[in-house]
């Protein structure tokens, strides 16, 4: 007699930083002590096929089952096409629970429609907070905990804020952070910098040979969309460059914005080395020899104190609490003065040193496996 597949579990993804979590979940389904069946959605809230094969490619990730091809609008047109075509794959599907990642609007979108049709969701990343109710990623964490049966979380800390908000503890599980299980199931497969370096002309080369190097990412619409505040953290960015060069991945919403405000001219020329969005592996290897990062990514905050390299977060805030108190971040804002004061702390080697927070052991993704197998079995 042939053993039943188990009930399936529709995982759902819509943006970069979701394939990054949503990779180790996916193989501790497949090869755990009892493996789960997962079917595998993606939104197409990610837009930039580059950027989304890359990812794909480099995590291994399989080809999804239901692709929605929703593709790029305004936060409530988005959300609102995400709901409209996911209703009827749920239907169809028919699993035992949607299982969501992270704050993106795919999150959101597919967790109410889930609720709604009365299919339990599982959050994965859940109980980040802010308290910055102008970011919509707050938004989307705040009410995609409320709707989820499971809510799985990367920081002890986290379990608190949580009954504040109501939600029985029982539902709350600590696993700690499946971005962590990612960076080191594949640090050993990381792009080298000094190849990538290669590609840049030997002055930048020589220097970074001698003087490290830093990163920079820069896409949330606070930072990007104003053309004043844009242009202030470029000036500051390209004065940082004067003492150690400053690679810089253009995101496409940040590229188009520099076009579109004429910018492009502040920074050619300066040691802001710019590329085109990177993929995983090459991301990665940067990361681990760079000598600081400039970020407003919640995620390269988490890489960054997982790896022990000085992070300013250019946010007047962050969800990620930990890697500050614990970590090697440090939250700075927009305040030009208190940038360049943190680079030169670090430059000086006065950096957080930081360490890594419980449960950042590349066992999270087991650890959910696990506890959605006893979820499953005992309903």
């Amino acid at each position: 007699m042939s053993t039943p597949l188990p009930r399936t579990i529709l995982c759902v993804v819509g943006a970069r930083p979701n394939f990054m979590k949503m990779a180790p979940i996916l193989a501790a389904f497949r090869h755990g002590s009892t493996p789960i069946n997962a079917h595998l959605l993606h939104t197409g809230q990610h837009y930039d096929h580059t950027m989304q094969q890359q990812f794909f490619d480099a995590l291994g990730i399989p080809r999804p089952d239901t692709d929605l091809g929703v593709g790029s609008a305004s936060h409530a047109q988005q959300t609102a096409e995400i709901m409209r075509r996911f209703e009827p794959v749920l239907r169809k599907v028919h699993p035992a629970a949607v299982l969501v990642v992270g704050d993106v609007n795919s999150t959101i979108a597919c967790a109410l429609v889930a609720a709604k049709e009365g299919v339990p969701v599982i959050h994965v990343e859940a109980g980040l907070r802010s308290y910055d109710r102008s970011m919509p990623e707050e938004i989307n964490r705040v009410l995609t905990d409320q709707l989820s049966e499971l809510l799985f979380t990367t920081e002890l800390s986290a379990e608190e804020r949580l009954t504040r908000e109501g939600i029985d503890p029982r539902r709350v599980h600590f696993v700690g952070n499946v971005m962590i299980d990612t960076l080191r199931d594949n640090l050993s497969r990381a792009i080298p910098a000094e190849r990538q370096l290669a590609a840049f002309d030997t002055d930048i080369q020589a220097r970074a040979a001698a003087d490290g190097f830093g990163i920079v990412t820069l896409h949330r619409p606070s930072n990007v969309d104003d053309p004043n505040i844009l242009e202030q953290l470029l000036r500051c960015l390209t004065e940082t460059t004067e003492q150690l060069p400053l690679i810089f991945p253009l995101h496409p919403r940040t590229r188009d914005r520099i076009e579109a405000f004429g910018l492009r001219g502040l920074i050619e020329g300066s040691g802001l080395l710019l590329t085109e969005p990177l993929g995983y592996l090459e991301m990665l290897g940067l990361l681990r020899e760079a000598r600081l990062v400039l970020t407003d990514s919640g995620g390269l905050q988490e890489e960054s104190t997982a790896l022990g390299i000085p992070c300013l977060t250019l946010r007047e805030n962050t969800e990620r609490p930990i890697t500050v108190e614990e970590g090697t971040n440090t939250v700075v804002g927009r305040d030009v003065t208190a940038i360049a004061r943190g680079v030169k702390e670090i430059l000086g080697d006065r950096g957080k040193a930081g360490k890594i927070p419980e449960g950042w052991d590349g066992e999270a993704a087991r650890r959910i496996a696990e506890t959605i197998g006893q979820w499953l079995a005992d309903r």
